[in-house]
C-alpha cells in the first residue's frame, strides 16, 4: 500500500507530503491545489509509461513545459515567510530549479519507494538545439522502506548514469541514459527486481477523470465488444466492461449497487451481431432505456460502478471529482460503492456530501487542502504529523 506521496516545486505544491490510507479523500475549496495533487500523481505515474508519447517528458509538455508547472512563489515559500513575519517578495534562486515527485510504501520486506527530480538542461550542454528548454530527469532513486536513506537505496540514477546495489558494492546498470528516459524503462538489461517492482506499481495505478457523458459520448453508442476487465479512462467501452463484471466479476455486487442507487432498477447488456449496448430497466417503465437515453448522472454512476468493480483491480485507484453530474441523492450510494472497494482508493472531490459520507470509514482519512500565500498545505497537518520524507541530498 502507498503510504506517502511527496511533491516539491510543482505548481502550488512547493513542499507537500501527504499521508495515504486505504481510502484517502482530498478535498478543499476551489484553487487550493486539489487538481495539482491529481495532476502531479498522474505525472509521477507516467515515469513508468514508456515511450516518448506517453512518458514523463510528454506529460510535462502537455502541461505547457517545465516552466509552466514550477512553483511561482519565492524559493523559501510564501507560507514559511509569512509565519516568520517576513514580507513575501521575489528573490534570486540559489538552488537548481527542480520539480520533485515521489512515493513511499509501508516498511515491510518487499515494499519499495521511488523519487525523481526534473530540471532544465545545463546551458550549452546539448550543443546547438531548438530543444534547450526540454526538461531532463536529473535524479531517480528506488529505495526500500518509507524513507529515502543511503543504506536503503537500491537503485540510483544521477544525470546520465544509473547504478544498482549488488551486496556491498554498486554496479552500473545504465552508463549513458538520455535526459528524457527514465531508469524504469531504460535500465532493464539486468532484469533488476527493484526496477520491475516500481515499474509494475506505477503502471498499475488507474486514473478516472475524463469519463464522457455528453450527447456524443462513445458509451452511448453500440460497439463491438470484447472482454474488458478494465474500463477505459474515457468510459467508451462501458457496455463491454459491465458485461465482463457480470460474467467473470462480482455480478451480485454490481446488481446491488445499481439497486442501491436506483431502487428497483437493473442493468444488462444486449448483444446484436457482436454489437454491445447497455440497457437499464427502471421501475414503472414499459421498456428498458438504452445508453443513449440515460441522463448524464446515471451514465456516469454506471461508469464509476464499472471502474470500482473491475475484475482486474489496480494497486491504486484515483478518482477525480467523481461527483460531477451526479444528483445529491447519489452521493451516499457512491460513497458505499467506494468504501467497499477492495483496493486502495484516492478520491479528489469538493462535494461536501460525498466527503461526509466517506469520512465514516474507519481506515480512511480526509485531507483538507488550504492555501497559505499561494502555497498548498493540509489543514491541521503540522510538520511533526506529516509522514517522514527526504529528498536526495536533503
Amino acid at each position: 500500500m502507498i503510504t506517502t506521496l511527496a511533491f516539491a516545486n510543482y505548481r502550488s505544491l512547493r513542499q507537500l507530503v501527504l499521508p495515504l490510507a486505504p481510502l484517502t479523500v482530498v478535498t478543499g475549496a476551489n484553487g487550493t491545489g486539489k487538481s495539482n495533487v491529481y495532476r502531479g500523481l498522474r505525472l509521477l505515474a507516467s515515469a513508468a509509461s514508456g515511450g516518448h508519447r506517453n512518458g514523463l517528458i510528454a506529460g510535462l509538455a502537455n502541461e505547457g513545459g517545465l516552466q509552466s508547472v514550477l512553483f511561482a512563489g519565492p524559493e523559501q515559500g510564501g507560507a514559511a515567510l509569512h509565519k516568520r513575519g517576513l514580507p513575501v517578495q521575489g528573490t534570486v534562486r540559489r538552488d537548481p530549479v527542480r520539480v520533485k515527485l515521489g512515493f513511499a510504501t509501508a516498511a515491510t520486506e518487499h515494499t519499495l519507494g521511488y523519487a525523481l527530480e526534473l530540471g532544465v538542461p545545463v546551458p550549452g550542454a546539448l550543443g546547438p538545439t531548438a530543444f534547450a528548454l526540454d526538461p531532463e530527469i536529473k535524479y531517480e532513486s528506488v529505495f526500500h522502506g518509507p524513507l529515502l536513506r543511503p543504506a536503503g537505496t537500491l537503485v540510483e540514477r544521477t544525470g546520465p548514469m544509473a547504478r544498482a546495489r549488488q551486496g556491498r558494492r554498486w554496479q552500473v546498470v545504465a552508463p549513458s541514459l538520455s535526459g528524457h528516459d527514465s531508469v524504469l524503462d531504460s535500465a532493464t538489461d539486468g532484469g533488476l527486481a527493484e526496477l520491475d517492482g516500481v515499474r509494475r506499481t506505477l503502471r498499475s495505478w488507474r486514473f478516472y477523470d475524463h469519463l464522457r457523458t455528453d450527447r456524443d459520448a462513445p458509451a452511448r453508442a453500440a460497439h463491438i465488444g470484447t472482454r474488458t476487465p478494465v474500463l477505459s479512462d474515457s468510459g467508451s467501452d462501458l457496455a463491454a466492461a459491465l458485461q465482463t463484471v457480470i460474467e467473470i466479476g462480482d455480478a451480485e455486487a454490481l446488481h446491488d449497487a445499481v439497486d442501491d442507487a436506483f431502487p428497483g432498477a437493473s442493468v444488462s447488456v444486449t448483444v446484436d451481431r457482436g454489437l454491445f449496448n447497455l440497457v437499464l430497466q427502471r421501475r414503472g417503465l414499459l421498456r428498458p432505456l438504452a445508453a443513449a437515453e440515460l441522463s448524464d448522472g446515471t451514465l456516469r454512476y454506471l461508469m464509476l460502478l464499472a471502474a470500482l468493480l473491475s475484475p482486474r483491480p489496480p494497486s491504486l485507484l484515483v478518482l477525480n471529482e467523481p461527483e460531477t453530474s451526479l444528483h445529491p441523492d447519489l452521493m451516499a450510494p457512491l460513497a458505499r460503492l467506494i468504501s467497499q472497494c477492495p483496493v486502495q482508493v484516492l478520491v479528489v472531490t469538493h462535494a461536501a456530501a460525498l466527503v461526509r459520507a466517506l469520512e465514516a470509514r474507519a481506515d480512511g482519512t480526509v485531507l483538507q487542502l488550504v492555501t497559505e500565500q499561494g502555497e498548498t498545505c493540509v489543514h491541521g497537518l503540522h510538520d511533526l504529523d506529516a509522514p517522514p520524507w527526504r529528498w536526495p541530498g536533503g
